[in-house]
């Protein structure tokens, strides 16, 4: 008997998963990770009660302690490993879930084996002419860098939740599928909310074009389905994911998500739009295009409405275009001469995406008169974590010691990035006590009452930032001339 060979997925994406997880490995501590990993450590260290990711406070009501940051934080508790050590671990099974994520919705969509490969390509090569890395965007560049997220996680079970969805619409599942679909969207819900507004689109989606039959038994299982997603939120302790419902506090950092950026970050994804229209010409209720439509609505809701944080749906946007090419590019031949023009637009697409994501990883020189963009990479503060024991706190403004420090146990004085959890009132106080603590003014007095304040031990200099009245410089980064300062005598 033959040995089966492995399917051309199953090579691809294994090659994939070695290929991004060493490029995300290999990268200093950047951007929201501080803020992750930080949480993780506050579980580790009161996995009840933890507090605040960022600042010496208590923790309730934080939507940063989700179901995914508690196992974090037990395991790391289980293993006595720092919060950051298994937060970057976890990238791996991040991807194993996207990657298998994309594998069983592929086969909701089509049965030919290449349909993977082509959706997981159009996935990380059909943005935009140049890289965008924010949390949820999943294309190649990004991923070296937010691999380690919620979001990636909840981005990858979404994928599965649909083909189950898929599943349950086409079969008539037992109850107990439905109820595993609730339970799937429940936890994206609490993992990373924005996703589950995509999630539960696409929920409905399938569910309206896919359904067989409608009864009372069927309407009660997709009841059964909403319940339990409900249940699970509601009755989650940590925090009230229905709370943020209302909030704004960082609407105004999400405005950059629009703009001149949706041709600039998500218009290569524009070349699967045809083979959206060809599935709807097919199939009025064809569940991709109706994603693709609600997605849109809600990114539309997102800017008329001043609530720019719908802007995150624009990750999820791009799959039932980028979906939808790899099926219809592995429908049988003969091609007519649509698909053909269709399959030459999408290759140079891919090949211009591959350029601008390689660019944006391996520094690469101007192609006449273009420039490609690279993502900087951040300097590490490992240095610093050897000399501040977790659960002190440090005085700093700078922009990126402020989001890597807290990923080795630190606090900060003022929050990095807005926690709903903590009042306006006390946000501003924070911000403003660090403002004067470094102004030039500053009098000895007034930056010992606010190091006093906080319990602050600590502080980090930018290079030319004067040391603080009483401190002492323990130590001096080489390359970039910051200091760490020791406040106590």
């Amino acid at each position: 008997m033959r040995p089966r060979r492995p399917s051309p997925y199953v090579v691809v994406a294994g090659v994939f998963f070695v290929l991004v997880n060493v490029l995300a490995w290999r990268n200093n501590i950047i951007s929201d990770f501080g803020q992750h990993a930080s949480a993780v450590e506050r579980v580790k260290a009161h996995p009840l009660h933890p507090a605040n990711p960022l600042v010496d406070l208590p923790g309730t009501d934080s939507p940063y302690y989700s179901p995914l940051i508690v196992v974090l934080g037990v395991i790391a508790k289980a293993t006595g490993l720092a919060g950051w050590q298994v937060l970057r671990g976890w990238g791996a099974v991040n991807l194993a879930v996207l990657l298998t994520g994309v594998a069983a919705f592929s086969r909701t969509l089509s049965r030919n084996r290449w349909v993977p490969v082509l959706a997981l390509a159009a996935m990380m090569l059909l943005w935009g002419i140049r890289p965008a890395a924010w949390s949820g965007f999943l294309n190649v560049s990004a991923m070296t860098r937010n691999l380690t997220f919620p979001s990636a996680f909840a981005i990858g079970l979404t994928l599965h939740t649909w083909a189950l969805t898929a599943r349950a619409a086409r079969r008539r599942c037992s109850p107990l599928t439905h109820a595993v679909v609730g339970v799937s969207m429940g936890l994206i819900l609490l993992i990373h909310p924005i996703t589950s507004i995509g999630a539960a689109a696409g929920i409905a989606a399938i569910v309206a074009g896919w359904q067989r039959g409608w009864d009372r038994r069927v309407v009660a299982r997709w009841l059964l389905t909403v319940g339990v997603a409900v249940a699970i939120a509601v009755l989650w302790p940590y925090y009230d994911v229905f709370g943020l419902a209302g909030d704004t506090t960082v609407d105004k950092f999400h405005k950059a998500l629009y703009g001149r950026r949706l041709v600039t970050w998500y218009g290569l994804s524009a070349v699967g739009i045809p083979a959206l229209v060809m599935r709807w010409r097919r199939h009025r209720m064809d569940p991709l295009p109706l994603l693709w439509l609600a997605d849109i609505a809600i990114a539309a809701y997102g800017w008329f409405s001043g609530h720019y944080t719908y802007g995150r749906i624009f990750g999820l946007l791009l799959f039932p275009p980028q979906f939808a090419l790899a099926v219809e590019l592995t429908r049988a031949r003969p091609w007519p001469v649509a698909r053909k023009v269709l399959a030459a637009v999408a290759a140079a697409a891919a090949c211009l995406g591959l350029l601008v994501q390689t660019a944006a990883i391996v520094r690469l020189p101007p192609i006449g008169p273009v420039r490609l963009t690279h993502l900087v990479t951040w300097p590490s503060y490992a240095w610093v974590a050897d000399r501040v024991p977790v659960g002190d706190t440090v005085l700093t403004d700078d922009f990126h010691a402020t989001h890597v420090l807290p990923a080795y146990g630190m606090f900060l004085v003022s929050d990095t990035w807005p926690d709903p959890s903590l009042t306006p009132q006390v946000r501003d106080r924070r911000a403003h006590d660090v403002r004067v603590y470094f102004s030039p003014h500053a009098t000895a007095s007034v930056q010992r009452l606010i190091a006093t304040r906080y319990h602050a031990r600590w502080a980090f200099l930018d290079r030319g930032q004067p040391v603080p009245y009483g401190g002492r410089v323990v130590a001096v980064h080489h390359a970039t001339g910051e200091r760490l300062v020791s406040l106590t005598p």
